[in-house]
């Protein structure tokens, strides 16, 4: 499980990843955390989208590329940058320094088990040298946290073309190689709203 302190370091993106706030510590309401980028690099998997949660990128060092949709901008100490649900997105370290952003997202979600999985990934050789997990590793991964993080094309064309993939990971024992799926790092008391609509409820 994540805690406040705690650094990720990917070896193939070269991203560095200090949990500030967890999901545990704000009642799944946000996850927030520190994003060290080395000059050029940027963090696995190019344009993708958060259907259900939104993010604000603070620019506290370096500078940061950003595109939102169609729109791209360059961002430095002191600027702030929101991307809403739903917009496809992508980012990168602008120049020839690191850039650090500190990064805060809401709701958490399970935002934080999908960075750790992916971070583990990376030092198993199970990704690409940028950091895209490989296809069977990547089939997994989309049907595990599709409510965190999604391709920016329809849900529906990813799920269909990806599932044969999923389905072969599965019986080859390849879900294996993701070490942390299905597991929970924030399980709230139950209350009354969940156990009226558990699909509304934290996974």
């Amino acid at each position: 499980m994540a805690h406040v302190g705690q650094t990720l370091e990917n070896p193939a993106s070269g991203e560095r990843i200090t949990f500030v706030a967890t999901a545990a510590d704000t009642g799944g309401e946000l996850l927030a955390i520190d994003l060290r980028l080395p000059p050029g690099r940027r963090v696995p998997g190019g344009l993708h989208v958060h259907p259900r949660q939104e993010e604000r990128f603070a620019v506290m060092d370096g500078a940061m590329r950003f595109r939102l949709g169609r729109d791209r901008e360059i961002a430095g100490p002191g600027d702030i940058v929101f991307v809403p649900a739903g917009v496809a997105h992508d980012f990168a370290c602008e120049g020839p320094v690191e850039a650090l952003v500190r990064v805060e997202i809401r709701p958490a979600l399970r935002m934080e088990l999908l960075l750790e999985t992916v971070v583990e990934l990376a030092k198993r050789g199970r990704t690409t040298p940028g950091g895209l997990p490989r296809p069977l590793e990547l089939a997994l991964l989309v049907r595990e946290f599709n409510q965190e993080v999604r391709a920016p094309v329809p849900g529906p064309l990813v799920s269909i073309a990806l599932a044969p993939l999923a389905a072969i990971a599965v019986r080859t024992r390849w879900a294996e190689l993701v070490p942390y799926r299905g597991r929970s790092t924030y399980t709230p008391a139950p209350t009354a709203a969940a156990s009226a609509s558990p699909a509304q409820a934290w996974r």
